[in-house]
């Protein structure tokens, strides 16, 4: 028979309901009910040549990765990339270590890739109980680091974009350091996602010794071969910042929370929550010098929550500023969030 989405497919969705009701406590059975009829559609759609065993392996990581996140939602994250090959004597190796730990001083938890390098340092200055490690299985380099043995917040995955989900998904904040190709690959995905809007806007942080020419050429690449044709705007170079010191890469991160909570889109408006108000006249400033980036005819104004957000009835007490948002340039709201954050 063939297989619909929608509930026409009789005995099936009798099956599929029954099941659920037999398994109980399952919140969003009708979320849960469309990933049983995709199973069961591929299922039908296999000649052979369709890769279920992906499927089932990427359902699988993608819900490990739910369950072992879950129990820290509430903790914000740094997510740290950078080279495995890094050796501990280094000056780069050691500012890894001193940024991990000025961020689990602060009560950050720290992401990385669990592998030898840039991600033992950070994670070693972290300590166990503010790190997360998300492991790729390599054939080479990417063994697990001495912090991250016997730890619950260890997760080994198979696919590398499963692996990058829970890098930027679950982070508040991106710090790269420098690193081969998954470090540019990872410097490039994370700026792409944040410039489309498909991420949120978070801190990039690029971080160097003093002295460092890494990242400056990394830039100047970037000014030269995307911005100078026109391929990318100038207010894109806001998504990222460039640093050479521990203290002002962890400075960065917690101003872009100092009043900034998070945002949501309900239909047509941007709603950023915020951690204290702001007042009328910061809001009439910010509606002058960001004008660019509002509807035609749109606004930017105080607020409280928002009907559409009583599913988040955790947020409910926050301020919140609307912002009739054209969707078109995430540098410049990057920009807005950081003036959000200023004082005065």
């Amino acid at each position: 028979m063939e297989i619909h989405f929608k509930e026409n497919n009789g005995p099936v969705d009798e099956g599929i309901d029954k099941l659920i009701e037999q398994v109980s406590d399952i919140r969003r059975p009708e979320i849960v009910r469309e990933m049983i009829l995709a199973s069961l559609k591929a299922g039908q759609e296999d000649d052979g040549h369709v890769d279920l065993k992906l499927m089932n392996t990427s359902l699988k990581e993608m819900r490990f990765t739910a369950k072992a996140f879950q129990p820290y939602q509430h903790i914000r994250k740094v997510t740290v990339f950078g080279s495995a090959r890094t050796k501990p004597d280094s000056t780069i190796y050691q500012m890894a270590y001193e940024f991990g730990k000025k961020l689990g001083e602060l009560g950050y938890m720290v992401i990385t890739g669990g592998g030898p390098g840039i991600m033992q340092a950070a994670l070693e200055g972290a300590g166990p109980d503010y790190s997360f490690g998300v492991n790729i299985r390599l054939p080479f380099e990417q063994k697990p680091n001495p912090i991250l043995q016997g730890n619950s917040k260890y997760i080994s995955y198979k696919y590398f974009f499963n692996r990058k989900v829970a890098f930027l998904k679950e982070s508040d904040a991106i710090a790269l350091f420098p690193g081969g190709f998954g470090t540019m690959d990872e410097a490039m995905e994370t700026s792409t996602l944040v410039q489309t809007g498909k991420r949120n806007p978070v801190p990039i942080i690029l971080i160097d010794e003093p002295g460092g020419t890494y990242w400056t050429r990394w830039i100047e690449y970037i000014k030269d071969n995307l911005l100078a044709p026109g391929y990318i705007s100038p207010s894109d170079l806001k998504l990222f910042s460039q640093v050479d010191s521990p203290d002002e890469a962890v400075e960065r991160i917690h101003r872009f929370y100092f009043r900034y909570h998070s945002l949501r889109f309900v239909e047509k408006r941007l709603v950023i929550r915020l951690i204290s108000e702001l007042d009328e006249q910061k809001v009439e400033r910010l509606k002058t010098d960001f004008s660019d980036i509002l509807l035609p005819g749109g606004s930017m104004y105080r607020s409280g929550p928002l009907q559409q957000e009583s599913d988040e009835p955790e947020l409910s007490h926050l301020p919140r500023l609307i912002v009739d948002f054209k969707r078109t340039d995430f540098g410049r709201l990057k920009e807005l969030i950081d003036s959000v954050n200023m004082d005065g």
